[in-house]
């Protein structure tokens, strides 16, 4: 049978939602599951507003290049409250020509997420995906979920939820990428 764009489009999606689904069974609000994938996945595409430290658009290809943490989180996600710090202190400790953090709100309300943002602010660009269509792009199903995205865009690592020891396994996949 041969394979067309539109058939390994949804293997991958299938791919991505299996394994976070496996890894949203293992998180809970104070443990954090982390997967580094055996073979890098490309990330779907995506195009959202910025509604927090910038102004446009942020798309899958805007980081290209750069290693990039990509979190998806909500108001309402007990862990966010330690994910967002740990990620602003994480996107300040590297160089921004080689690293960079994307949070992508699953609010439905802009509101919502940037009263969240005023206690637990950050310092990266944070978008807001008010339809689902990225988050069911990426196969979301806990929350955070990150997706740790080497400089040629593929998908090297899926994180649900978080605690606080995640921080430093971050920061030694984020290095060992860095020096690929």
């Amino acid at each position: 049978m041969p394979f067309n764009c539109t058939t390994i489009t949804r293997l991958l999606a299938a791919a991505l939602l299996l394994g976070s689904l496996y890894l949203s069974s293992l998180a809970s609000a104070d443990r954090g599951s982390h997967i580094t994938l055996d073979e890098p996945l490309p990330q779907p595409e995506w195009a959202l507003p910025i509604i927090a430290n910038g102004e446009g658009t942020l798309t899958a290809t805007s980081n290209l290049g750069r290693v990039t943490y990509v979190d998806f989180w909500a108001s309402w996600c007990g862990p966010c409250r330690l994910s967002l710090p740990a990620l602003n202190r994480l996107s300040q400790e590297f160089d921004p020509k080689d690293f960079s953090v994307v949070a992508i709100s699953v609010d439905y309300v802009d509101e919502d997420a940037l009263d969240f943002l005023a206690r637990y602010p950050v310092d990266y660009p944070v978008a807001i995906d008010k339809s689902g269509d990225s988050g069911r792009a990426f196969a979301v199903a806990g929350m955070p979920s990150g997706y740790l995205i080497g400089r040629d865009g593929l998908i090297r690592e899926v994180h649900v939820g978080f605690r606080k020891g995640d921080e430093q396994v971050l920061r030694e996949r984020i290095q060992s990428l860095l020096s690929e």
